[in-house]
């Protein structure tokens, strides 16, 4: 029997896609990377997940595991050979919710909206903000952070158990909802953040925390680039926990947002936009005291004092309702990528490095390129920049792929030799930053991932190759 002869006994014909027609929606990445798969896969459950992956594994194929097909690197689209398989996690939609606990046993194949909505009752959340909709085997996956890790960190820090499937089919369960466990190596990790090579999760616990009761948002304007670190010491400072966000935007990320999404206002009119701008974000679960001022109140007052005390930090601020600060923040992206050939980086580095690596890549840019056009934006408070660069049509890196290759190649080699960077910072390896890996990752880590790898079977799962 062929590997789809044994895939349609396991799951049925139904759940084995083969039609180019079907398999199209999966093969397509949302940015990068699409290709052409022999079928798509789409099991209903663990056990199922597992009897997939063990029929590929006797039929030697490379299953790639796909959420809601939201990356930005390739990591969950087949390659072009149209041999491997793509496993659709999009039916995995099981939820169990412990209150006592704090946690949710949630199905790889849900969305963060479906989570949201199912926690919003409790005046609960997941609390990884994403402009995408991801699903939550796919935020596992990549690790993803989001704009308000400053408060509440990745998805790695609010993972409390897995159940994953390991190359060779064998069903793995990992953590019991404890935040407590010392008893041996905290496996789990191992699937968090490695893109489904070590084992393809299928169900997540996850640490829940409570909505947000009131918020306040600013657009501030920093005195000079070399005052946003100091900026955002002075910020945690002053508002200590009720820190949640502290993002970053470039005067050309902001100019393409507003020029390509017609639903957005113009915080600054009816002066200019800045050359940079912070959104911050203060908030809290609990009511307010009597007598203790609203965060609005706070933020304003505590601002107002900045712009007074240290005009060296803060030039300006402004202010307005939360959602029209988070439009325009969460707007970027979508500009950005309207307004030209795009070429992104998801780079990650240590907090007081990123203005540097922004300022000296601008300033060499000029130089080598200046028909690029910079449009920057990140989560300064963690080391985030989503460095982002806009080339016009008709120029060399929008036509030669060895032009844009050789750009792409200085950018990481100035992030990871220079400043010590990761080219990598929530987007995951994928095929598209695969080339970076194999040059950059220290050997005797690569040694150690393929032991490992052995071990559990074979490296045929995912798109990235750790091996």
């Amino acid at each position: 029997m062929t590997v789809l002869d044994d895939m349609r006994a396991a799951i049925g014909p139904a759940a084995v896609l083969t039609d180019a027609a079907d398999r199209v929606r999966y093969e397509q990445g949302a940015r990068y990377d699409s290709g052409t798969c022999l079928a798509v896969l789409r099991p209903a459950d663990t056990h199922e997940v597992a009897t997939c992956v063990a029929i590929a594994a006797r039929h030697q194929m490379r299953i790639v595991p796909q959420g809601a097909n939201t990356g930005l690197v390739g990591g969950s689209t087949p390659d072009g050979s149209g041999g491997e398989l793509v496993l659709s996690l999009q039916r995995l939609k099981g939820f169990a919710l412990d209150l006592d606990n704090a946690s949710a046993t949630v199905g790889a194949g849900m969305l963060l909206s479906e989570l949201n909505g199912r926690l919003a009752g409790e005046g609960l959340f997941f609390p990884i903000d994403l402009g995408a909709d991801p699903s939550v085997g796919g935020m596992v996956a990549t690790n993803t952070g989001g704009a308000r890790f400053l408060r509440h960190g990745d998805v790695r820090a609010n993972v409390m158990g897995l159940t994953a499937v390991l190359p060779d089919g064998q069903v793995l369960r990992l953590g019991a909802g404890l935040r407590k466990d010392n008893t041996g190596p905290d496996w789990k990790q191992l699937l968090i953040g490695t893109s489904g090579a070590f084992g393809i999760v299928t169900e997540a616990e996850l640490h829940l925390s409570p909505l947000p009761r009131e918020t306040a948002v600013a657009l501030l304007v920093p005195a000079a680039p070399e005052a946003v670190l100091p900026l955002l010491r002075e910020a945690e400072r002053r508002f200590g926990a009720l820190l949640s966000a502290f993002e970053g935007m470039s005067r050309e990320a902001v100019c393409a947002a507003l020029a390509h999404v017609p639903s957005l206002r113009d915080p600054f009119a009816p002066g200019p936009v800045p050359d940079y701008a912070i959104l911050i974000e203060i908030a809290r679960s609990s009511a307010a005291a009597p007598g203790e001022a609203g965060l609005d109140d706070l933020l304003q007052a505590v601002l107002s004092d900045l712009i007074e005390a240290e005009p060296g930090l803060l030039a300006d601020a402004r202010f307005g309702r939360p959602e029209h600060g988070w439009a325009l923040r969460h707007a970027l992206s979508e500009g950005v990528k309207a307004a030209g050939r795009l070429i992104a980086f998801d780079l990650g580095f240590r907090r007081g490095d990123t203005m540097r690596f922004c300022a000296q890549m601008r300033e060499e840019l000029a130089r080598t390129h200046p028909e690029v056009s910079v449009c920057d934006f990140g989560h300064i408070g963690d080391g985030g920049v989503h460095f982002n660069l806009v080339v016009p049509p008709g120029s060399a890196c929008a036509t030669d792929p060895a032009a844009e290759a050789a750009l792409r190649a200085r950018i990481v080699e100035v992030a990871v030799r220079d400043f010590g960077g990761s080219f990598s910072a929530e987007h995951g390896i994928g095929r598209r930053n695969q080339k970076f890996h194999d040059i950059y990752a220290d050997p005797a880590l690569r040694r150690l991932s393929k032991a490992i790898l052995e071990t559990l079977g074979g490296a045929r799962l995912g798109a990235a190759r750790f091996d």
